[in-house]
């Protein structure tokens, strides 16, 4: 493949699948869980799943899913900024990786309302109770998946900002997005009640941030071709 066309090549096919990802998240979490789980009552938890056990499933679907784009955002992220600090754009990939694998094991929780359901007559219906805890448990380890995605967010931020190519102002973005996954997981753990009520206002930046990217990815990812990446990334944020 041409040296030349490789770079914006794979920042298209990066913004693509980030768009994939970030399609994906919005639907298993605002048309799903969003709207089948109700805090703090189990009951009515479940009488929703039970309702919509397709809906359900189909979350699950694509949230499973979009974990592949996923990893292939992460590695062509970190080949594509690799050149302005190689152990930065590994150390991300560390992170990112690290998290899909988290994300996806903590998806096991997920499945344990509709198994129960599908299980009622030998099971002698769903433990309102079990399968709560589940769903809440999910939450917990999303929780922390996010939290190590937060470092690839702002690592890619440092990267950007330490490369010409990609304007600045995503880079403070990604950084931006990092923070507010952090704030998000640690109020979780510390005040579960307050997250509760800040979302998804607390997860806005984090949108923001990833979206300009992925966009900027798709239709501006020619701009990659030109090679002028400053060779020390804190000299060029210090700029």
């Amino acid at each position: 493949m041409n040296d030349a066309v490789r770079p914006a090549l794979l920042a298209r096919i990066a913004g693509l699948c980030y768009l994939l990802v970030i399609a994906g998240g919005l639907f298993a979490e605002m048309a799903v869980r969003g709207t089948l789980v109700v805090p703090g009552d189990p009951a009515a938890t479940v009488e929703a799943i039970a309702e919509n056990e397709t809906l359900w499933r189909w979350g699950l679907a694509v949230h499973l899913l979009y974990l592949l784009p996923a990893l292939v955002v992460n590695v062509l992220v970190s080949e594509l900024f690799k050149s302005v600090q190689a152990t930065l754009a590994r150390l991300a990939l560390a992170c990112a990786v690290t998290s899909v694998a988290i994300e996806a094991m903590s998806l096991l929780q997920m499945y344990v309302p509709a198994a129960m359901l599908r299980e009622r007559d030998a099971l002698g219906g769903p433990d309102e109770a079990l399968a709560y805890l589940a769903v809440r448990l999910f939450s917990a380890g999303f929780g922390i998946a996010l939290v190590l995605f937060a470092g690839f967010c702002v690592l890619v931020g440092v990267l950007i900002l330490g490369s010409r190519r990609v304007p600045r102002i995503i880079g403070w973005l990604m950084v931006a997005a990092g923070i507010a996954y952090v704030v998000n997981t640690l109020t979780f753990v510390v005040a579960p009640g307050v997250q509760e009520r800040l979302v998804p206002l607390i997860l806005l930046p984090s949108l923001v941030g990833e979206l300009s990217l992925a966009l900027w990815f798709l239709l501006r990812g020619d701009r990659l071709n030109d090679r002028h990446d400053s060779p020390e990334v804190l000299t060029s944020i210090a700029r």
